[in-house]
């Protein structure tokens, strides 16, 4: 278990109270949108019910319901990658929330989005967390005073995309440092923020790759941590060109090490095998329970 003093040891979201430090905790992708850097773009609410029921079934304690694709685009926006209106995000997102909130009614779900419309949405169809890549920085003060409102937890990532070179663990502490002096003035209590340093966001391969060596450091912010290295390009990077079908096991040591260097909650597409990465890791990181 980490030593670290966090704003909370505890943290309800929706039906589940998750201790931090317990236990790692894993979140299941749930991709509507059809391109998707993974290749699991949904395309039914029909379909995100079953993929959510068996993350379920396999272990995800958190689903993260998506419709915004943030692999890098073409069309050079201002984001980095193709953006959708809030609009045509709602139409992915809005239906397969309501579903999965009515056939799981125990399910953690997430949705990941930046835009304050969206997230307004979201939250009156039932999510239960906000998931933002842009930490607050970008949605700005409207999103935050749209999650506060709203009373519910908020996953503030740190997006290097756009920004100025500058070493990896002071670069993330500084931008997750605005985004928390953003979520209090928009009077989110920090115990309901979740830090997410952003692996492959904006950051060269062997950046990448030293975020995990360095994750300890980032401790000093006080907030439990998540990490999303799942299928990522660095993965396939460090395999030799692997695509992103063959990406599994080097996932899987991405997973323990963040697990060894403190993460509290994984980010994962393949959630039976990275569960049974999370427990093993747990058995020798944070006590053997039999």
């Amino acid at each position: 278990m980490s030593a670290r003093a966090l704003a909370a040891r505890e943290m309800r979201i929706g039906p589940a109270t998750f201790a931090w430090g317990a236990r790692t905790y894993v979140m299941g992708v749930v991709n509507v949108s059809p391109d998707s850097f993974s290749g699991d773009g949904l395309s039914t609410a029909d379909a995100a019910v079953e993929q959510a029921r068996r993350f379920v079934d396999d272990g995800a304690d958190i689903l993260d319901l998506g419709g915004q694709s943030t692999r890098p685009g073409q069309n050079k926006s201002e984001a980095g990658f193709d953006e959708i209106t809030p609009e045509d995000e709602m139409a992915r997102v809005l239906p397969p929330l309501e579903r999965i909130r009515a056939a799981l009614p125990n399910a953690v779900v997430s949705v990941d989005t930046y835009k304050p419309a969206v997230a307004r949405a979201a939250g009156e169809a039932g999510a239960h967390m906000l998931n933002d890549i842009e930490g607050f920085r970008r949605g700005g003060e409207e999103l935050a005073r749209i999650a506060a409102a709203a009373r519910v937890p908020v996953v503030i990532m740190h997006n290097q995309r756009r920004r100025p070179a500058t070493d990896v663990i002071a670069g993330i502490l500084e931008g997750l440092r605005a985004s928390i002096a953003i979520a209090d003035g928009a009077g989110i209590d920090r115990s309901m923020l979740i830090a997410d340093p952003g692996f492959g966001f904006g950051w060269r391969e062997e950046q990448n790759i030293e975020m995990l060596r360095r994750l300890r450091e980032l401790d000093a912010l006080g907030l439990p941590i998540l990490v999303g290295t799942s299928r990522k390009s660095t993965i396939g990077a460090a395999l030799g060109g692997a695509p992103v079908e063959d990406r599994a096991f080097g996932t899987a040591a991405t997973v323990a090490l963040a697990i060894a260097n403190g993460a509290d909650i994984v980010r994962v597409h393949d959630v039976r095998a990275m569960k049974h990465v999370a427990l093993v890791s747990d058995a020798i990181v944070r006590g053997w329970r039999g």
